[in-house]
């Protein structure tokens, strides 16, 4: 089902018109799917601490442990992709996170958010699989427009969430979460549908070529220079990127900046309002550049922007510590329109047709890891108030980004790096 497109689109109407209509569908439906996890993405740490009552070190464990069990079920989940199918592990996903934050929205104990956070958890088995779904779709240097504006319409879908639920919940009214969280899950009909409808006959399997002797273990292939680079790369910049943008940046906002949820609501939507508004201006400036050094530019925007809520920590509670938060997630914002097109790009064009799904499932444990590492960091910093050393750490970890994309750039071919020959 793989289709080539051209590359070298100057608006969206030109990249539309070259979509396969497989492609098509997606797209039209990323938004309006991921609103409801716009809904509850900006709360889920506040919802536990606030709501539920929990300890914060323990809030931010269970929210490790969604990504802990994504992270386990990668692997597995990369090996049923070659083999059953992008769209079957895909559709398995969606089911189990519906039912997974239904019972999230309705639990009052640990066990019981802990049975929620882990079928959560396994939902984690779409990752790998959808990238792989995008790239049975597109292929060539138009998988970075796909996975960019793909990105900027997942924004939308969470910012218009985010916007909503800002300006709806109330940790004095349990049932305002409560509602968040079960339409967040009804939200899930959509790529269920989509799954069972349109997309039915977009397996997303390739048969391995006769006399291949690509590395077909996971070790194999983490063995490879470039990719286990590019692993590297991927696990440190989620440690300090969207590993704290959901758990960390949200506690920090509201034990050392004192702001209100309605401010960090409003953080979220101007965080996913730049993306859909720069994303495709983005895509046009860094089309034909190397990943590698747009990756260090990322790098750079957010240690700039981990200073500039760090020094809301400073001037609490007032208007000054309202509009770091929310610049922050303007900066931040900018830096995710590098990151999102570069990295499952990257990982595609190195991936072997029949081998997508493992290279796919590596890829997302990295993104996972990063997520069982952030929340629990910033869990233990902030819950005994060292936000400097948190801070810091962070810049640390923006400057190490930098340099390991700089040591990928000598790994990995011209076109794995993006630069299309003329």
């Amino acid at each position: 089902m793989s289709e080539e497109v051209g590359t070298g689109h100057t608006s969206m109407r030109a990249f539309w018109a070259d979509l396969p209509r497989e492609g098509r569908w997606v797209l039209a439906t990323t938004a309006v799917q991921t609103l409801g996890r716009g809904l509850t993405l900006p709360f889920t740490i506040i919802y536990l601490h606030e709501v539920r009552g929990i300890d914060l070190d323990v809030a931010g464990i269970l929210m490790a442990w969604i990504a802990l069990v994504a992270f386990l079920v990668t692997t597995p989940a990369g090996a049923a992709t070659d083999r059953f199918g992008a769209r079957a592990v895909s559709l398995f996903g969606a089911v189990t996170n519906l039912v997974g934050v239904v019972v999230l929205a309705l639990a009052t104990t640990v066990p019981v958010i802990l049975v929620a956070t882990t079928l959560m958890g396994v939902s984690g088995v779409s990752w790998p699989a959808f990238n792989s779904l995008i790239a049975a779709i597109v292929k060539g240097p138009a998988r970075q427009t796909f996975f960019g504006i793909n990105f900027s319409l997942v924004n939308l879908g969470i910012g218009v969430g985010g916007l909503v639920a800002g300006a709806f919940v109330d940790v004095h009214r349990p049932g305002t979460f409560i509602a968040i969280y079960l339409l967040d899950a009804s939200s899930m009909l959509v790529p269920i549908s989509l799954l069972l409808g349109p997309l039915r006959h977009v397996h997303g399997r390739a048969e391995r070529p006769e006399n291949d002797d690509n590395p077909t273990s996971y070790w194999g292939i983490v063995r490879q220079p470039a990719f286990a680079w590019l692993l590297v790369l991927i696990v440190v910049s989620n440690v300090i990127g969207y590993g704290q943008m959901e758990a960390g940046m949200p506690a920090f906002a509201r034990q050392a900046s004192h702001v209100s949820t309605r401010v960090i609501g409003w953080a979220f939507a101007v965080n996913c309002a730049i993306i859909v508004l720069a994303q495709f201006t983005v895509l046009k400036r860094i089309s034909g550049r190397r990943r590698t050094r747009v990756l260090v530019a990322m790098g750079a925007v957010w240690a700039l922007a981990w200073l500039l809520i760090g020094s809301t920590g400073l001037l609490p509670g007032g208007l000054y510590a309202a509009a770091g938060v929310i610049g922050f997630h303007l900066v931040f914002g900018f830096g995710e329109t590098l990151l999102q097109p570069s990295i499952p790009a990257m990982t595609n064009d190195m991936a072997p047709d029949h081998l997508r799904g493992r290279y796919n499932a590596l890829a997302s444990a990295g993104f996972q890891s990063g997520g069982v590492i952030g929340p629990v960091v910033a869990g233990f910093l902030l819950g005994h108030r060292l936000t400097g050393l948190y801070i810091g750490l962070l810049v640390a970890g923006c400057v190490a980004v930098a340099l390991i994309a700089l040591g990928l750039e000598q790994r990995v071919s011209p076109a794995v790096n993006g630069v299309i020959p003329g």
